[in-house]
């Protein structure tokens, strides 16, 4: 019997199923889009267009697979925060509120005058910041309260899914439920403390278990809909980036994850909770991993893939025409016009209503410097991809200066396809980085996590560590390498020096 992995992402669901042996049978993909309904900041999705995208998504990948060999059991990697609201009778009362939303601005402020950072850090292993989920539903409360006083739920992705698949009883992972910033990530319970501040009860929230964990069946009808078998046992999956760890084999200190999709996120695991004062001072969280008795720290940068994809369709009509009638990935057509060699520019990238860490700020903005009537569209295309290694690069140096040190990064996502880019990358972080035989980690991961629900392995992490295979290491190019670190020195100046000038921009009137 199979196993399927479901990644539920920003702007798009990814279905796979994997044989017991790791190899992928069966893909299905679906996007929707970001919603901005209200002032800056506010970000939404249509959770009814999630559920219809998953679940063509999985018709797409069972279809694929074919019936030789069933399904047995799902589970579910999704992206953190992002919340559904639903009534009494499961009905959303609203748009989800999005990961990338930073409407809870007052919200957190009130949080942090009740608690301060430094508490609800030790507590969460998260600092506050609007975009959790605890914010997210204060703001609901204050703002929506004719909404709030029908709220029966208020779901991340990941248990929202599994709702609609037939869990009635709601139930969410550890590592999701970390994302709410809301959890102990200790004790692995609701944090009363943090819960008692915010003025919200704990039944709002699903019930959290270990990942891995069988939680119920699929619901007959729906199984019959998406032509899976009517018995597919339903197991408690993940938030992405821990799930991405799981199946690219980073079950050990010293190696992580570069997940490159919408978002770009690094993610480390380790063996204990580690809640230092350098740590939280640059917004580095700690939550627990998939993987059993272990722990995981996520560095990302929000516009990853979304900065390609924003070039795609503002610049790239032309690319898109061809590859439409020819048949290819756009994205590879754009890749292909990069500059050969390292750029002068640099792009600040900012582009979204909250950077990433570790600065996570609201009212930061992008900004590509070094322009000229020269520059190309080569370079340009180039310098998005450095602009976003750039920033990721900084937030390795800060992880060693805080103790956590990467020898070995496994890339995986849509990004991880491109040669190009996992080559930019080594030269920039100057450490190897490994491509992977199955690229899209979080589904093999969450599948993991399914297959251990029912009984195929006892230890999630000892078969990750069988299954796992490296396709082909990118070691740095040593050349390359100093010209980055000569760059990097400029580019670690450049968000210090414009910060105030951002914000003031911020501050302008639509």
């Amino acid at each position: 019997m199979s196993l399927m992995g479901v990644d539920v992402g920003t702007t798009g669901v990814k279905a796979v199923i994997f044989s017991a042996d790791g190899a992928p049978l069966g893909i299905g993909y679906r996007e929707y889009p970001l919603l901005y309904p209200g002032p800056p900041g506010w970000v939404e999705l249509d959770s009814e267009r999630i559920w219809q995208a998953t679940k063509e998504a999985i018709r797409q990948a069972v279809a694929h697979a074919g019936n030789r060999d069933p399904v047995e059991a799902i589970a579910i990697s999704s992206m953190g925060e992002t919340a559904v609201p639903l009534d009494a009778g499961g009905k959303p009362m609203m748009n989800a509120i999005a990961n990338l939303d930073t409407r809870a601005v007052a919200q957190a402020q009130r949080l942090e005058q009740r608690l301060g950072q430094q508490r609800v850090f030790a507590l969460t292993g998260h600092p506050i910041h609007p975009m959790y989920s605890v914010p997210k539903l204060m703001w609901l409360k204050d703002e929506r309260p004719h909404l709030f006083w029908r709220l029966w739920k208020f779901l991340c992705a990941q248990d929202f899914i599994a709702f609609r698949l037939g869990i009635k009883d709601p139930a969410i992972d550890w590592s999701l439920a970390s994302r709410t910033m809301g959890f102990d990530v200790v004790r692995k319970v609701w944090c009363a403390e943090v819960m008692q501040a915010a003025e919200l009860s704990e039944t709002l929230w699903a019930k959290p278990l270990p990942a891995g964990e069988a939680i119920g069946n699929i619901d007959r009808r729906v199984a019959n809909e998406l032509g899976l078998p009517s018995n597919v046992v339903i197991a408690t999956g993940g938030h992405d980036q821990p799930c991405g760890c799981l199946g690219s084999g980073v079950v050990r200190e010293g190696v992580a994850m570069d997940a490159i999709g919408t978002v770009d996120c690094i993610t480390v695991a380790f063996a204990r909770p580690v809640l230092t004062e350098a740590m939280r001072q640059n917004n580095f969280c700690c939550y627990p991993h998939v993987a059993e008795d272990l722990y995981v720290t996520v560095t990302w940068s929000w516009t990853g893939g979304i900065l390609l994809r924003w070039y795609r369709d503002n610049f790239a009509s032309e690319e898109k025409a061809v590859a439409e009638r020819m048949g290819a990935d756009v994205y590879d057509l754009i890749l292909a016009q990069a500059s050969k060699i390292p750029t002068r520019l640099f792009v600040l990238p900012h582009f979204t209503p909250t950077t990433g860490t570790p600065w996570m700020d609201t009212q930061s903005k992008g900004v590509i410097a070094g322009l000229t009537l020269n520059t190309t569209r080569g370079e340009l295309v180039r310098a998005l991809l450095e602009g976003i290694n750039y920033e990721m690069r900084l937030n390795l140096e800060l992880l060693k200066e805080a103790g956590i040190i990467v020898r070995e990064i496994r890339a995986i996502g849509g990004g991880a396809k491109s040669r190009f880019w996992l080559q930019l990358k080594a030269n920039m972080f100057g450490v190897p980085v490994a491509a992977l035989h199955v690229s899209e980690a979080a589904c093999f991961g969450a599948a993991l996590l399914a297959g251990k629900a029912v009984g195929k392995w006892a230890k999630v992490s000892e078969a990750a560590e069988q299954l796992v295979k490296v396709r082909e290491v990118f070691e740095p190019d040593e050349e390359e390498r100093r010209l980055y670190d000569e760059r990097f020195a400029l580019y670690r100046q450049l968000y210090p020096t414009l910060r105030e000038w951002l914000h003031r921009l911020s501050a302008l009137p639509a």
